[in-house]
């Protein structure tokens, strides 16, 4: 699992990443009210919005952490999204994409990296 500045989470089979936000993102946003994912098929660039949370507390986006493209979203997110505050780094993944340089993955924080950046 690789992780992001922005408190997302990655997980790669192949040149397929699952991506999703952080328990420490889930707990900081609260109560999820409602989401918006991405259309599959869209190409993204790395720092693209590409989701949008709105909690009890605030809006907040979410990035495409590489370039690729989106081949699958989480639709079971827009009926309850607070299956984001239950389970964020499970069945709570957001999207899936197609990375375009798989090898970009190794530029990304670890777990201890991303422990040291929460603390």
């Amino acid at each position: 699992m690789k992780f992001t500045e922005e408190h997302e989470w990655l997980e790669a089979d192949g040149d397929v990443v699952t991506v999703g936000i952080t328990e420490h993102a889930a707990t900081q946003l609260g109560d999820l009210v409602f989401i918006e994912l991405p259309e599959v098929g869209a190409r993204v660039a790395k720092d693209d919005e590409l989701v949008v949370i709105e909690s009890v507390k605030a809006a907040s986006d979410v990035l495409a952490p590489l370039d690729g493209e989106i081949t699958e979203v989480n639709e079971a997110l827009v009926d309850n999204p607070t299956l984001v505050n239950e389970d964020p780094m499970g069945a709570a993944w957001m999207f899936r994409m197609k990375l375009d340089n798989p090898a970009e993955m190794e530029d990304l924080l670890d777990e201890d990296a991303y422990k040291a950046l929460i603390d």
